[in-house]
């Protein structure tokens, strides 16, 4: 086949990425790359990638439910009440990454959201806005390589930052456009590719 992708047992190609871990196995093949709408969800993205910065995604990955636990399921209002107290029994919690500023941040954000609502502005579309053109979003297989940035990456990042969120780097915001479908960035011969085009 290639160097991007895998053949595994049930017959089929995968994302060499997804290795063979089942859990990160169904996420690849349920979640990554399928678009995603709506503030809460959208939200959770970004916070769940911004713990992610300098982690592997399989680290966050298997404490997602810890994450939303902790996170009030990532209900923003509920999120952006955490207070001091909050934070330290959160830095006590060894199901989630015990990052201070990442925790404080989260905070934050939430609170930006909220503010976003209250203008009558949604941080899914704000996201959504920096989406390349759909002709645009699948790499053609024969220049296909996985990319940590792209120009919209970058304009995202730069954007987010100047409305004051944190953890929202460009790189950051690349893994939050291949996960929730702004670009397929499945492998050429991984069999989502075709079904996400």
């Amino acid at each position: 086949m290639n160097d991007f992708v895998r053949k595994h047992d049930d017959g089929l190609h995968r994302c060499k990425w997804a290795g063979v871990d089942e859990l990160y196995v169904n996420y690849h093949d349920t979640e990554w790359g399928v678009p995603v709408t709506g503030d809460q969800e959208m939200f959770e993205r970004i916070t769940l990638e911004g713990f992610q910065a300098g982690l592997s995604w399989i680290t966050i990955l298997k404490r997602r439910e810890t994450f939303r636990k902790a996170f009030h399921n990532f209900n923003v209002k509920k999120v952006a009440k955490l207070n001091d107290a909050d934070v330290e029994r959160l830095m006590l919690d060894a199901g989630i990454i015990r990052n201070r500023a990442k925790i404080i941040s989260t905070i934050n954000n939430a609170n930006l959201v909220l503010e976003l609502q209250k203008q009558g502005e949604s941080i899914s579309d704000i996201v959504w806005s920096f989406a390349p053109a759909k002709s645009k979003r699948t790499t053609a297989a024969s220049v296909f390589e996985w990319r940590a940035t792209s120009p919209e990456s970058d304009q995202l990042s730069k954007h987010l930052k100047k409305l004051g969120f944190g953890f929202v780097g460009s790189t950051t915001m690349y893994a939050l456009m291949q996960a929730t479908g702004f670009v397929n960035d499945h492998a050429p011969g991984c069999y989502r590719r075709k079904a996400l085009s």
